[in-house]
Parts: structure tokens; C-alpha cells; sequence
């Protein structure tokens, strides 16, 4: 894991702080933030499969018998205890819409079933992919890069960011002629989302095996301590 800092400061008050009277209590407020960072040791990938057929029914079944085919070789690859789960499906009529204008006619229906694949192996993403389109899916909805314990990476992030800011808070009281007497408070930010520091990299090509690259995740927070100084 890596962090860095990147520190915003602001005084409160300032303008008391220098022209109080000796054993009067000034504030003095420093924002600091900092970002962690790690690699992902989750991913989740949603697998899908769309047939067409002239009639719902029709769709409807060429879709189970896939997916079916689907979650056997997957369940071969990862064993009985992989994590799947349904998370999408939809059986929808097809229109043919004429260039000149006019009531569009049916052309047939289409049928999508997605499955969501939890890995806690990097080196099973790729697997799960190439699998799924070679037993029958068509589709690959999404893929997600996470990390089982993101609250470990977001407390270092919280550290280092209450650290640099009650750090910046002393050097301006102490550049003010002030000494710090206690703390007032500590408040932090909003909480953004963990975030990719680059993209993740899916391509499909004639190699044996996808290539995937899960990249980084970043945690960035947010801290502003507010001191009282004399």
C-alpha cells in the first residue's frame, strides 16, 4: 500500500489570533488530504447471454439451455462453492421499423440473462471469462475490481490525513507566535467512493487466455482539525 498527501489549509479567525491580548484563545483550522492505495483482491464479472428466436418461447429456452451450459463449466472451473448469482433478466419483443415510415412488425423476441461471478483469485478473472465463452455466453456486462477490507485502506487514509492536518494546525499557530493548547475538533469529509487509479484493461483477442489487468484502487479522505492556541 501507498499514500500520498495533497494539504489545503485555511485559517479561522486569523485576524483575532494576531492582535489578541495576551491568554486569550485563538482558532486555528488546517484541512489536509490523503489518498491510500492497493490492489484489488476481489472481482465480480457479469456474464451474459442473449439469444433470439421468432417466438418467446423459443428464446426463452435457447437462453436456459446456454446459461445452463454456462454455470456447469463454471462450477467446473471454480468448484461447487463458486459465488454466482442471477442479477438481470429480460424477454422482450424485436420490431422491424420500415426506412419509409409506417407500423413496425414483430421480428422475433430476445431474451438476456446475466449472471454475477464473485472471484477472490486475480488469476481466476481471465478463467471465468474464457470460460463463460467457450461453454455458450455471449456477453461480458461488466467487471468490477474491489477489496474485501476496504475499511483498512480507508483508515490509513484517515490517518495520515488527521496527522498532516493537526501537523499544519501547529505550524501555523506556531509561525502566529501561538502554542496550541488542545484540540477543538477533527471532522471529516464526505466519503467518496473507492476509485480505479487507472483503467482496467479487457481485451479479447486469440490468445489463449483474456488478458486482464486489475490496475489499482484508491481511498482518498478528508480531515479538518480545528485547535485552540494561545
Amino acid at each position: 500500500m501507498r499514500s500520498s498527501v495533497l494539504v489545503t489549509l485555511a485559517w479561522w479567525a486569523a485576524s483575532a489570533a494576531q492582535s489578541a491580548p495576551p491568554g486569550t484563545t485563538a482558532s486555528v483550522r488546517a484541512t489536509a488530504e490523503a489518498t491510500a492505495s492497493a490492489k484489488p483482491d476481489r472481482a465480480r464479472v457479469v456474464i451474459g447471454v442473449v439469444t433470439r428466436a421468432a417466438t418467446a418461447q423459443t428464446a426463452a429456452a435457447e437462453n436456459a439451455r446456454q446459461v445452463a451450459a454456462v454455470l456447469a463449466a463454471l462450477r467446473q472451473t471454480l468448484g461447487p462453492g463458486a459465488g454466482m448469482q442471477t442479477v438481470n433478466y429480460s424477454l422482450a419483443p424485436d420490431y422491424r421499423y420500415p426506412r419509409e415510415g409506417g407500423t413496425p412488425s414483430l421480428a422475433g423476441y430476445t431474451a438476456t440473462n446475466g449472471v454475477e461471478v464473485t472471484v477472490d483469485d486475480m488469476d481466476y478473472v481471465a478463467r471465468v471469462i474464457d470460460t463463460a465463452a467457450q461453454s455458450g455466453a455471449n456477453t461480458v456486462q461488466s467487471l468490477r475490481f474491489l477489496l474485501r477490507d476496504e475499511r483498512a485502506l480507508r483508515e490509513q487514509a484517515l490517518k495520515k490525513a488527521t496527522v498532516e492536518a493537526r501537523a499544519r494546525a501547529e505550524a501555523m499557530a506556531s509561525a502566529a507566535g501561538l502554542r496550541v493548547v488542545r484540540i477543538v475538533s477533527i471532522e471529516e469529509g464526505a466519503a467518496p467512493p473507492v476509485r480505479p487509479v487507472r483503467e482496467m484493461a479487457l481485451v479479447a483477442g486469440p490468445a489463449p487466455a483474456t488478458p486482464v489487468e486489475p490496475g489499482t484502487l484508491e481511498i482518498r479522505a478528508t480531515v479538518t482539525v480545528t485547535v485552540a492556541a494561545q
